[in-house]
């Protein structure tokens, strides 16, 4: 893989690649094109941990706004709704997780990516940038950790 940055979350090193944007929802974004392929990064797979189902509501070639809900996720972790990262117009979904998302918890900057959209990008920050706002929200995550931990 390219260069990377890390950020600890306790004893595991998330992998933050430079090649790529950030999105605040916690996935990656690499321009392809018109386009902007996204996947889940490192910091949200370790996470969720074991993602085993994956519904998306609504269809490829949708008009999408930023933070709109384009689906759900299920993993040993968490049930949460998933939002579009930017807006645009989702091109294509990833067809090999749609039966089989596990490809998401074994390589989630390649094979594992979710989706694309044509789009402008605004709002997506630097590798550095997101690096950055993973240690503004860190103790809010942990403290939320620990509370589902008890």
């Amino acid at each position: 893989m390219s260069d990377s940055l890390v950020f600890m979350m306790g004893q595991y090193a998330a992998t933050i690649p430079t090649d790529r944007q950030y999105a605040r929802n916690h996935m990656w974004a690499q321009r392809r094109g018109h386009v902007y392929r996204f996947g889940f990064s490192a910091y949200a797979v370790r996470l969720l941990q074991d993602v085993y189902f994956l519904d998306w509501t609504i269809d490829a070639n949708s008009r999408l706004e930023t933070r709109q809900e384009i689906g759900s996720i299920e993993s040993k972790k968490a049930e949460a709704s998933l939002y579009a990262p930017i807006a645009g117009r989702l091109t294509e979904f990833n067809p090999e997780l749609l039966d089989d998302p596990s490809a998401i918890n074994v390589d989630t900057y390649s094979v594992g990516w979710l989706f694309e959209v044509e789009g402008d990008g605004e709002g997506l920050l630097s590798a550095g940038e997101y690096v950055e706002y993973l240690d503004e929200v860190w103790v809010a995550t942990q403290r939320t950790i620990k509370g589902q931990l008890s």
